[in-house]
Parts: C-alpha cells; structure tokens; sequence
C-alpha cells in the first residue's frame, strides 16, 4: 500500500510562538478576529465557515436558530415551556428563579447537532443555558423535537442544575471552548460579569493563537518566511508513515510534536483551568489540569464513563503512542473526518490484513465489520448526543469478567453473557490480549481496597511501557495503601519523564513519608510545567517549614501564589473559596479560611461542602455551637448527603446529645461503601452497649475494605475486649501482611501464637 506523504497541516502550520518571533512592535500580540485571516487564508475560511466550530455560537437569528419558535410548548416535570416569536425576537416562556413563568428572550444559540442549545441573559451578565434543547437529527432518527437535557429531574428555580443554576452558567461552564479570545471578567465584589471575546464562536485563533503580529509581518514589504512570526510545522504533525509489511501497520518515521494535543486537548478534555490567557501554543500542564481516571469519570479499565471527551482517552491510546495526532482523522478546518468508516483507518492499517473476516469475524459490510463498532464504542450523553470512546482499544470481555467494565461485544451482542464473548475472543485469538495484564486490574484493585492493591499499584507506576495517565491515576489511588514498600515506585514517579506521572506524584505523600520522599515531592516546586509545581505546592501546604530547606521555602511560596491565582481564576465559582478555605486551614491561618468560607457562601448560600468545612472550622476553633445551623442547614439542603449527617454526628457526640446515633446511622445508609462512616457507627454501637451489632457492622466493612487499618484495629480491639484470642490474632495477621514492618505490630502477634493452646 501507498500512503500519502503529508504536506503542511493546516490546523497547527502558523502556530505563534511569541518567544521565538523577530519584534515587530513593544505590544504583546492581541487578537484580531477571524475576518483578518479570511483574506490571506480563502480555502481554510471557507472550510471553517460550515463547520461545528464556526456555528458553535451564534447570535440567535434566522440563519442560525434551528428550534420550532412557532408556538411549539414541550411538558416537562409540571412545566409547560413554550417557543415563540415577538417580531424579529426569539423568545421562550418558561420557569424562572422563583419558580414561575416569565417570558425570556433567546441572546444566541449553542451549538449545531445533533443538538442545539439556548442563550438567555440576565441584567448581572450571566448568560444562562436553557435546560430544554432542540434535537436536530432528522425526524426518522427521533429529532426536530424538543427535549429536557435531564428528563429524569424534576428541577425548580434554586437547584444548581436549572436552568437558572450556577451549573449552567455560560460565562463559566461553556464560553472558554465555544468562543475565541475570552475573557470571564468576572468582579467578585458585585458578583457580576463583563465577559468579552474576539470571535463569538470556535475561531483561527482559538487554535493558532492571538494573531496581531502574524498580521503585521504578513503585511511588511517584503516578509521572509524564514523570519516571520510563525513557526510552521511541516509533515511533523500529521507526520511521514510508511506501512510495515509484516504487521501491516503503518510506523511514524518522524519524530511526534505535542503541539496539536495542546492545541485541541484543551477544549477536548475533562479538566481544571489553571493559569489565564493561555494560547493553543501552551503546554497543556502549562494551562489546564486534566481528571484522571476516577470512579464515575472512567471505568477501572479506563473506558468512558461520565462525559469525558476525548484527551483522557485518547493518551491510553497505542495510537498516541504510536505518533497519531488529532488531523491523522480530522480535518482541522471543516471539523470533519478525513473518510469515512473503514476508509478512515485503512490509512494506517492494511486493509488486506484488518478489513477481513479473518481479523474482525463479521459478516463483510456489516455493522460489527466497521473497525468503530469493536475499537471505539460508543455512550450517549445529554440524551442524543453519540460520542465514541478514542482509546483505541481491543476488546476486552475477560475485564467484565475479572472486574465487572463493560466491553464492546457485549453493547452489541446485548443477549449474550460476558463469559460467551470471552469465550469467542479467546476462540479467535488464543495468544491476544486476554493473556496480557491490563492497567485495569490494578485500578481495580485500589478502588475496591483488595489486599494486594499496594502491590499491584506500585507495579503499575513502574510499568513504563503503561500509559502516563494510568500510571498517574495509580499514584492518586494508592495513598490509602501507602507503606514503606511503596517508596520506590514512588521515588521513581517523582523522577519521571512524563508530566502526568510527576503531576500526580505528590498524591502519594502522606504523614509517614521519608524525607527522602518529601525531598522528592519539595524538587516538583521548580518544574518546568505549572500543573506539576501547584500540585506540588498543594501537597506540602501543611508540612512543618522546618523540614524544607530556604531554597524549598522559597519555592513553596511561589508555587502557592500559582496555586491561589489558578483558583481565583473561578472565583465566581464557591468551589474555588473552598479550595483556598482548606489550603489556609492546612497552612494554619484559621482567619483567611473562614473569609474564604464566607465568601463561597456568598456566591452560593447553599452550597452543602462549604457549610460542612466551616463548621468542621469552628470545631477546630472551639466554636461548635456555631456550627450547628450549619450543618442542619446542610441536611435540609441536601437530606441524602452522607457528610452532613457524618459532621452532624460527630458534632452532636462532642456535645453528648444521644441523637447523634441517628445521624450517625444515616451517614452509614446513606453511603454503606464509606468504611470510614461505618468505622464510626461501629464505635458509637460499640460504645452504647450494642457490640454483636458492632461486630457484625465491622466485619461487613471488612469484608467491603480488607485493607482499611482502620477497620482492622477495630476488630482487633473488640474482639480483645469479648475475649476471643482466635479472631484476635486472625485480625493482626491480616493487619501484620499490610505493615509488615510493623515492629510493635510483629510482638503482638508472637505473644498471641505462643499463648494458643498447642
């Protein structure tokens, strides 16, 4: 097979670079819109013109508002929402803040398909994203309908996720990623918005960076492209390939650039902002901090789960690793793919090897002969909107098996049983990746607390030949199973060359922690990528200033004002005075947490972890009075939250109330996997005469949480107390195999062996 040899790509070819451009004029770059690049660049214009990018923000006019605003009403959850016209105006009558029908007037739309959302403004310059959405797929496939975004919700004006909630919010949720050249502009002190952009939707300069300067050398006399204010990126981007006739793979013969993961992953990831006016151009930890692979976010095995986009599956990929970038499928411009089914893939994987029965076992031309249908499947999110997984995986029916993940055959093959799919993989591929372990095993076991967690998560983040983000993930999993056995892979991660894997190594310190680690973690301070130096920053906010060294200190403070400018980057958001509120109580500074606590109260007077941290504040500070209302408020805001009724608890057993048992006992209902929740009940039990209660409660959780020491302790001690010396020494074996350098610990157990009865 022939492949094309690639010519200048067209997403990433004038990227600026600021630091490596001849100075045309003392002003930083600015942004100048998308109509100054339509004249030099007419084919990349008229290609963004059509494309989602270009439509992904709107005014709300006839070209662009796609929904029935003829009278069309949609019920929903005891409210009637009706679409219409007041001349050239859109409008829709709907309930507002106080729980009754107002009539709002549509600002823009949001977005193309398969779904189109709506932009209300409101007087503070919030704009608001309407929670009712038009479907507009075709009628034959379910569209041109109206729809709830959350149909199984009964959502009232108050509720964070209405429509009028914090949670749908344009200027904070949506606006970074739909519209170019933003600035929030958000003034705390009135609680208000000026937010400003240089193009409304996705435009040239949200990926190839504010443009003033590129302009100016564009129009000098005589420009030299050798010299100009770009840097173009040749065939390195999509780069040069040459199929391998063995495997019928195609191998990348020129090095992979990072630029187009920064330039995409940005707005095609799951993740935190944490440093301001960044470009396509920033490093991606420079700019943003990524989710990993946590519970509800991915499945163990790092298949999607909640919506994720594509960054965080893209690098597990063997494509990622294999050279792949964004444009090898994409067209940057149009937003479109390359080919189609495939033809997409037969690129880079011989057709006469993988477009065959022999390979994928289905009949020819049919559904489960598309390469998508097994390597990327496919979840639904915000009711209609199909995304496909870009891990690139092989299927995996043993996972299901070993660790309940979904796999691809089962989604189609819905009437057959994992062990049926395991069986016919297995049938086809007698050595395939079924023989291998997979990352997923590890994860596992760290989210379920299965003996060997330790072990396998140090593993994992030895296992270079493992994706970064998996190895990152493990590092994030395993502080509750740290140990001495850990400092290795540990000391290991701190060195790495992968940033996710440096990023997320300070995780892993804990009280116990060498100095040797926490040299380690205090050498992160002085990374080159801000994600790495603020998590670092984030991780030592407590340790005592002692142990560092000046130069450490030093570094300590600066990585703390990056830390505290990266949240105030959200300050309209009461998470952000969280975060600051828990940094100053760990740094000592009970004043500045309260103030920061206030103010998250101020911008949401609901917000249940806030009301909970403020009175834990007050407990600290001797004041637990002040916190009951808090967290009664918590409960009535929220009844089913297990926190608030857990604080509750507590608070009420300092004041020796005999209702905190109750509360006590719904924080264990509520959340019956929160061993440390039962822990507590347990002990309450324990200490109100109810022990066989206790006991059993405890061997639950055990038999949930076989590692928490917790736990163990516990049943330890009970069973001390009733006298058991059998189920004594059988519990400090088990805690003995978790510390196993335990010296104390080791004595306890030879006196329990040598007074059993030979």
């Amino acid at each position: 097979m022939r492949l094309r040899r690639n010519s200048v790509v067209a997403v990433i070819a004038l990227f600026i670079l600021i630091g490596q451009m001849p100075v045309l004029a003392a002003d930083p770059a600015s942004y100048a819109g998308a109509q100054a690049c339509a004249s030099c660049h007419p084919a990349q214009t008229r290609a963004w013109q059509g494309s989602h990018h270009a439509r992904a923000m709107q005014p709300a006019r006839p070209s662009a508002v796609l929904g029935d605003f003829s009278g069309a009403t949609l019920q929903h959850a005891g409210v009637t929402t009706t679409f219409f016209r007041d001349g050239d105006r859109y409008m829709v009558r709907t309930d507002g803040t106080d729980r009754t029908l107002h009539d709002y007037q549509i600002a823009y739309t949001f977005g193309v398909y398969p779904l189109q959302q709506y932009l209300i403004p409101f007087p503070d310059g919030r704009y608001q994203a309407l929670g009712i959405a038009w479907d507009s797929r075709k009628r034959e496939q379910g569209g041109q309908r109206w729809f709830s975004l959350y149909p199984a919700q009964a959502l009232r004006g108050g509720d964070r996720l209405h429509w009028t909630g914090r949670d749908q919010t344009w200027n904070y949720q949506c606006a970074d990623c739909h519209s170019t050249g933003l600035r929030k502009n958000f003034d705390l002190a009135a609680n208000t918005y000026a937010t400003t952009y240089s193009d409304v939707n996705v435009a040239c300069e949200a990926c190839h960076g504010p443009g003033s300067r590129h302009i100016a050398w564009a129009t000098l006399p005589t420009p030299d492209p050798q010299k100009g204010l770009v840097v173009p990126l040749t065939a390195g981007n999509r780069g040069t390939w040459v199929m391998n006739p063995v495997t019928g793979i195609a191998q990348r013969t020129d090095p992979a650039s990072g630029a187009e993961l920064n330039a995409c992953g940005g707005c095609h990831a799951r993740r935190s902002v944490i440093a301001s006016g960044t470009t396509g151009a920033t490093p991606f930890l420079d700019a943003y901090r990524p989710a990993l692979l946590e519970p509800g976010l991915y499945h163990a095995d790092g298949q999607i789960d909640g919506e994720v986009f594509e960054y965080g599956s893209f690098v597990q990929s063997k494509m990622f690793k294999a050279g792949v970038t964004c444009t090898n499928c994409h067209e940057p411009h149009a937003a479109t793919l390359r080919a189609e089914g495939n033809t997409l893939c037969v690129q880079c994987h011989a057709p006469q090897v993988f477009d065959t029965a022999a390979h994928h076992h289905h009949r020819a031309g049919g559904e489960g002969a598309q390469c998508t249908a097994c390597h990327m499947p496919a979840k639904t999110y915000m009711e209609v909107d199909v995304r496909r997984d870009h891990s690139f995986r092989v299927p995996r029916p043993d996972l299901s098996l070993k660790i309940g993940v979904p796999n691809a055959c089962s989604q189609c093959h819905q009437d057959k049983p994992p062990q049926w799919a395991a069986g016919a993989v297995a049938a086809w591929y007698p050595l395939g990746r079924q023989t291998t372990v997979h990352y997923g095993i590890a994860l596992d076991a760290g989210r379920r607390g299965a003996p060997d967690a330790e072990a396998r998560l140090d593993a994992l983040i030895q296992d270079k030949s493992a994706p970064a983000i998996a190895r990152a993930t493990a590092l994030q999993v395993l502080l509750p199973y740290v140990s001495g056995a850990s400092q290795a892979a540990i000391l290991t991660a701190l060195r790495d060359p992968e940033p996710l894997v440096r990023e997320a190594a300070p995780f892993a310190l804990n009280g116990s922690s060498s100095q040797q680690v926490l040299d380690g973690v205090a050498s992160l301070l002085d990374d080159q990528l801000r994600g790495v130096r603020i998590q670092a920053a984030r991780t030592l906010a407590d340790v005592d200033p002692q142990m560092l060294t000046a130069h450490q200190r030093d570094a300590l403070a600066s990585a703390t004002r990056e830390l505290t400018e990266a949240e105030m980057i959200n300050a309209d958001r009461p998470e952000a005075h969280l975060n600051l509120g828990q940094l100053a109580v760990r740094r000592g500074d009970a004043a500045e947490a309260e103030a920061q606590y206030r103010t998250a109260l101020r911008l949401d007077p609901n917000f249940v972890p806030t009301l909970i941290d403020l009175a834990d504040l007050y407990r600290m500070r001797g004041m637990d009075q002040q916190g009951v209302p808090l967290l009664r408020q918590a409960i009535t805001v929220e009844p089913g939250n297990a926190d608030a009724h857990h604080a509750l608890g507590l608070l009420l057993v300092r004041q020796r109330d005999p209702s905190a048992m109750d509360e006590l006992r719904q924080a264990n209902a509520l959340a019956p996997d929160n061993a440390r929740y039962a822990y507590v009940y347990a002990v309450a039990l324990h200490s109100s005469g109810s022990a066989a209660p206790a006991m059993t409660l405890l061997e639950q959780t055990h038999q949930r949480h076989p590692t928490n020491r917790d736990v163990l302790g516990a049943l330890i001690s009970f069973s001390q107390q009733k006298g058991d010396a059998q189920t004594v020494l059988r519990y400090a074996q088990e805690l003995l195999a978790l510390e196993p350098g335990n010296v104390q610990l080791e004595r306890f157990v030879r006196q329990l062996r040598s007074a059993m009865p030979k």
